[in-house]
């Protein structure tokens, strides 16, 4: 089943700007790669991955939930709470321009 096409008011800036502007989406995607190729990256997936299953196997029940890497450690957070943190980790402080 395809994904839902959101309609064009109800979009975020960005959103819109990427829709308009498809060499715009392109230079993003292969930063994105780039980005993804990194071997901190790969390790920080890996660990997610592993943490996750480590749960599942136990029995714990994270449904909609992502492995978050926190100054804490890592936990488990509601999708939408760990893609909209601002305050977990340095690189989402540096990215939104906050503390160091």
């Amino acid at each position: 089943m395809p994904p839902k096409k959101i309609p064009y008011s109800k979009l975020s800036k960005s959103a819109k700007w990427y829709r308009d502007n498809p060499q715009g989406r392109k230079d993003k995607a292969k930063d994105d790669t780039k980005i993804n190729e990194r071997p901190s990256q790969i390790k920080k997936r890996t660990e997610a991955n592993a943490k996750r299953a480590k749960a599942k196997k136990a029995g714990k029940n994270i449904k909609g939930k992502d492995a978050s890497h926190t100054k804490n450690g890592m936990v488990f957070k509601p999708m939408a709470t760990n893609r909209g943190s601002k305050s977990d980790s340095a690189g989402d402080r540096n990215a939104r321009g906050g503390k160091k």
